[in-house]
């Protein structure tokens, strides 16, 4: 695998995202939305989805110079009308409305609609953590996932995000799919032409299946928990509460009408709503407690968990958001590994737009 530092992988992405359209500063924001990902170590998310932008906008079905509005609002919360922008800008101006409203009445809370993909949802909760305050980012995505008992795919991998200020401690970033695994975790799979873990995806009659293409052949995603054995009806609860937060509150399309997030894919000709929908909010501590209260709290806690008796001598017990921490680091020095297949796209946009790679 090739490897290139994060402002190389921003300055690419930026020109290409301007070439379809975007103002630089929409660009740099969509950019650093992108790459953020790749830093973290969640490189499903990363630049290697900058090809699906791309096909968005040559389908017609991303508008690269929205008119982001407020249709509905508040002293506490607005509803955003994204007008089918890219998600990975839609989301951070609306986290910042929430953010606004938060530090005039305590907390601020926005649903959006008439959107798209909009990249980790981590990155856009811990905008709030500059600000002293608590960070939440939930979004519904493409129907790739079967509820407990079903075949049909139904609901997406639908994350939830949170992230929790602290004082001396690194801030507790919880950032995980409602699903077992997320879709860009089978397009890797797909890539190193190896099978699934048992208990990611079943197959068009229900069966379990090891197949990392399973989706494209009929089957689903499972629930987080796998099966009902194992409590997969609680990871279907889960991304169920996302879809109504995210969709039904905001009037943008929920269940098996949400929009596919590839291109070659037609949406449903049946539409209850407008767009993708997210959900994010942001809470200033001092509206609860006192700010260096809870975040010296916040340190005990983190400091209580991770000093928990391991299992594996040689493995601590982890907190949310020490992978991603650890992994930023380490390629912030190091650099952002990509796969061939990634570095072979990449290139092809680079040529297919004039922009140097």
């Amino acid at each position: 695998m090739k490897t290139f530092t994060h402002n190389q992988l921003k300055n690419f992405t930026q020109q290409v995202l301007q070439a379809i359209g975007h103002s630089a500063e929409d660009a740099a924001l969509a950019a650093d939305v992108l790459v953020s990902a790749d830093l973290r170590g969640v490189d499903s998310h990363g630049v290697a989805r900058l090809r699906g932008y791309v096909n968005l906008w040559k389908a017609q079905r991303m508008n690269p110079k929205p008119q982001i509005k407020i249709v509905h609002e508040t002293p506490s919360t607005a509803t955003v009308d994204g007008d089918l922008g890219l998600g990975l800008v839609v989301a951070p101006k609306a986290m910042q409305i929430a953010i606004e409203k938060a530090q005039n009445v305590g907390t601020g809370w926005v649903a959006i609609n008439n959107s798209n993909h909009f990249g980790i949802a981590g990155y856009h909760a811990m905008m709030a953590l500059e600000h002293d305050m608590i960070g939440f980012a939930l979004t519904n995505a493409t129907p790739t996932t079967a509820p407990t008992f079903g075949k049909q795919k139904m609901l997406g991998t639908n994350p939830i995000a949170a992230a929790f200020p602290t004082k001396n401690q690194a801030p507790l970033i919880a950032d995980f799919s409602t699903t077992t695994a997320a879709v860009g975790k089978l397009e890797i799979l797909q890539r190193k032409n190896l099978d699934t873990p048992q208990g990611w995806i079943q197959d068009k009659e229900g069966n379990t299946t090891t197949d990392a293409h399973g989706l494209k052949k009929g089957g689903a995603l499972l629930p987080l928990g796998s099966d009902r054995e194992h409590s997969s009806h609680k990871g279907y609860c889960l991304g169920s509460i996302v879809d109504i937060m995210c969709a039904v509150l905001s009037g943008a399309n929920y269940g098996p009408w949400v929009p596919p997030f590839l291109a070659f894919l037609e949406p449903s000709a049946q539409q209850v709503g407008k767009g993708i929908g997210h959900f994010v909010g942001a809470m200033r501590i001092d509206a609860f407690r006192p700010a260096e209260e809870f975040k010296q709290h916040m340190d005990n806690w983190i400091e209580t968990f991770r000093n928990c008796e391991a299992v594996d001598t040689n493995e601590k017990v982890q907190i949310p958001g020490d992978y991603e921490r650890e992994t930023t680091n380490e390629r912030l020095i190091t650099g952002i590994p990509l796969l061939p297949a990634v570095v072979e796209d990449l290139r092809d946009l680079a040529g297919e737009f004039g922009v140097k790679f």
